[in-house]
């Protein structure tokens, strides 16, 4: 049972007063929910002997972290900050255990980057058959390796970005979801990287964009997209894989080049 927002306010301005250790831990208690939350969302497509309580574990410290160093004062909801350091203590977790096969996480790379240069190339977004080519491999290698970076779980906007290069992480589905006022340290980064995202979103192959708009904005699962598209799951979750690889591509491009004309 939720604490009503009066006493939640009341605890906060006596956190910060005191910094009471106490407090602190009631706090913790308070927000434990949304730890629970994002485990669970994160670890939903993972493989069956990565541990959700470990990613919980590392959530908490991500929730310890954001309490440390929330200022009340501030025009934001403490659940949305919190959710972005929940995300990304997690997603360190994930990267410290180095789970994802070698080759896997090179192979992703590989095709994010022959997107990229195919983009910069072509000046439109490339076909299949391209891709394929570029990174040297047959059309069925191609949609093989999708389906192994899709299990991997390597391929989602949950993954953490730096626009900047540098300094504090924002996950780029945050940048869809409009949770209120934007924390003010953010605001600037996170609407630049929301305008290129759905610049680059509007830019996918008709399929792709439709997976991506009923995947995130319509929050439909990969079955129902599949019964909608009348495909698989299994071609849903290539196709999605695919979409996330294009959106990365054009993303690098974005943050590093001066927008086009």
């Amino acid at each position: 049972m939720s604490k009503p927002a009066s006493d939640t306010q009341t605890l906060w301005q006596d956190y910060r007063k005191t910094q009471d250790p106490e407090l602190r831990d009631r706090l913790i208690l308070t927000y434990a929910p949304l730890v629970k939350f994002v485990a669970g969302r994160l670890g939903a497509s993972l493989p069956s002997h990565v541990d959700e309580q470990d990613l919980v574990s590392s959530g908490l410290l991500g929730l310890v972290s954001a309490i440390e160093r929330f200022d009340p004062d501030r025009e934001i909801k403490f659940e949305t900050y919190a959710i972005t350091r929940i995300k990304g203590a997690i997603i360190d977790e994930l990267r410290s255990l180095d789970w994802v096969p070698r080759s896997v996480r090179t192979r992703a790379r590989e095709i994010e980057r022959a997107i990229a240069e195919l983009e910069r190339t072509l000046r439109r977004v490339p076909n299949d058959d391209e891709i394929a080519a570029k990174v040297g491999v047959t059309r069925q290698e191609l949609e093989d390796s999708l389906s192994e970076i899709s299990r991997s779980s390597m391929a989602a906007l949950d993954e953490l970005w730096s626009p900047s290069g540098g300094g504090d992480q924002i996950a780029l589905i945050d940048t869809i979801e409009d949770d209120g006022a934007p924390d003010p340290e953010f605001s600037l980064e996170q609407a630049e990287m929301k305008e290129a995202l759905g610049d680059a979103i509007a830019r996918l192959p008709e399929r792709e964009k439709l997976v991506v708009t009923l995947y995130y904005y319509e929050e439909l699962t990969l079955r129902e997209i599949g019964e909608v598209l009348g495909v698989t799951e299994s071609r849903v979750s290539q196709l999605h894989t695919k979409a996330v690889l294009r959106l990365k591509a054009r993303l690098s491009g974005a943050v590093r080049e001066p927008a086009e004309a």
